[in-house]
């Protein structure tokens, strides 16, 4: 039955707070949430959860008001999410701080370790690589939040960024501390090792950037429509065969790499943490093309080929 009445109630007191008439059958979401903005304008529109039950998922902003399964009122429930930041935003504060947080370290400032003249350069090439390599891989993300990014979501909760930046800002000054140690020494199989690690952290890289290029191509002019990403004619990109989210999977194989070049255990820990939150992640995101799509190719595993 069409509706053309919108009842808004709080998800939580049951209290009413607006009362929509004349709504369009046809009305969209984002539609409702601008309505109601303009009621309540400091409940901007990505601060808004509008939900079918208080305890259900938020509604998507392309869902269409007569084909919500609601009578001839419909109601719906509003839940405040809090003070909001862009995802842009986001990612610019997360990959800046490790950047210049990790030159801090590499140029060995007297505040980090001391005065004595042996502590102002090191001896060990590998430092040196590893901090081009670091750089890099930062460099590589800021370039791809603001060129190459297309966020599903527009907005997160403000209160994240500090946990986010603990973390990301956290673990690089430990590794860099770590690295850049006067008493550092280098990896026991010297350059064989090294340029082993070299090598593996350039392909993963490239098939990471290659997959977030791909994955963008999929939202092209703005859509929101989600679809399955398949191969292209990019070789980086035939992890799709096998994977879901290959993106982790060469993320992953970075940071494997990076702790195969440095031989140091702060890295290797965070890498397992890497591992652990982006296996989670992927297979979220399995899940829900699962769910999504019906003809989901079935032999393909969240993060690691026929394993995981």
């Amino acid at each position: 039955f069409v509706s053309s009445q919108v009842e808004i109630l709080h998800w939580e007191t049951k209290k009413q707070l607006c009362f929509l008439d004349k709504v369009e059958p046809n009305a969209t979401i984002r539609e409702i949430r601008l309505m109601f903005h303009k009621l309540y304008p400091r409940w901007y529109p990505a601060r808004q959860s509008i939900k079918l039950d208080p305890k259900g998922k938020s509604l998507r902003d392309e869902e269409i008001l007569q084909h919500l399964p609601v009578g001839t009122t419909a109601t719906l429930y509003f839940k405040d999410l809090g003070p909001q930041i862009g995802w842009t935003t986001v990612f610019l504060i997360e990959y800046t701080g490790p950047l210049f947080i990790y030159f801090l370290f590499y140029f060995r400032m007297t505040f980090v370790y001391g005065l004595d003249e042996r502590f102002t350069s090191s001896p060990h090439p590998v430092v040196n690589l590893a901090c081009i390599c670091h750089s890099f891989h930062y460099i590589k993300r800021l370039i791809e939040t603001v060129f190459v990014h297309r966020f599903s979501r527009g907005t997160m909760p403000l209160r994240n960024i500090v946990k986010n930046c603990l973390y990301y800002w956290g673990f690089a000054a430990w590794l860099a501390y770590y690295i850049n140690h006067p008493l550092y020494t280098p990896p026991s199989y010297g350059k064989k090792q090294i340029n082993f690690a070299v090598i593996m952290f350039l392909l993963c890289e490239a098939g990471n950037f290659s997959i977030h290029v791909a994955l963008s191509d999929l939202r092209r002019n703005g859509s929101k429509t989600r679809k399955i990403p398949y191969p292209t004619k990019n070789p980086f990109t035939w992890l799709f065969f096998f994977v879901s989210c290959p993106n982790y999977t060469y993320e992953v194989g970075t940071w494997i790499s990076f702790t195969i070049m440095t031989q140091c255990v702060p890295v290797g820990l965070f890498t397992l943490l890497c591992f652990i939150q982006m296996t989670i992640w992927a297979k979220d995101k399995h899940c829900t093309y699962l769910r999504e799509f019906k003809d989901y190719p079935s032999h393909r595993m969240p993060i690691i080929p026929f394993l995981l």
